[in-house]
């Protein structure tokens, strides 16, 4: 079984949201977590529009990249273009995408397209690794 990490700059709505879909799509299939450059929270917005789409990711928390180690992981998806920033050791994975998703937090009226988008390419990414 694969091992995700999703990661992004603050680990607080898009890494969240991939977390949630692929933990829910990916169900037997992946192993997933998320982190970000920096830890932060779980934005509001992103929990809300998640339990529009039928995902429960309250329980989830923002965690930072240093808490893990690369060896971990076989995938690693940055969703905000911060894969220029990864030590080398995250990029060199067996497979390493960089989505560059635009951020809701700085326009929270995208929330529910950027949430679609995620579970777009979490069911592309999911179908890849099966």
């Amino acid at each position: 079984m694969k091992r995700v990490m999703f990661v992004c700059k603050k680990n607080s709505a898009r890494s969240q949201m991939a977390e949630g879909f692929a933990k829910t799509l990916g169900a037997g299939k992946i192993e997933v977590t998320s982190s970000g450059l920096e830890k932060s929270s779980v934005r509001p917005e992103a929990i809300v529009t998640m339990g529009d789409a039928g995902i429960d990711i309250s329980n989830q928390t923002s965690n930072a990249l240093s808490e893990f180690k690369a060896e971990n992981f076989d995938v690693v998806i940055s969703l905000c273009g911060c894969g220029v920033n990864l030590p080398s050791e995250w990029v060199l994975r067996e497979v390493f995408e960089d989505w560059q998703l635009d951020d809701p937090a700085e326009q929270p009226e995208i929330f529910p397209r950027v949430r679609d988008e995620v579970k777009s390419r979490v069911e592309t990414l999911i179908q890849s690794l099966s």
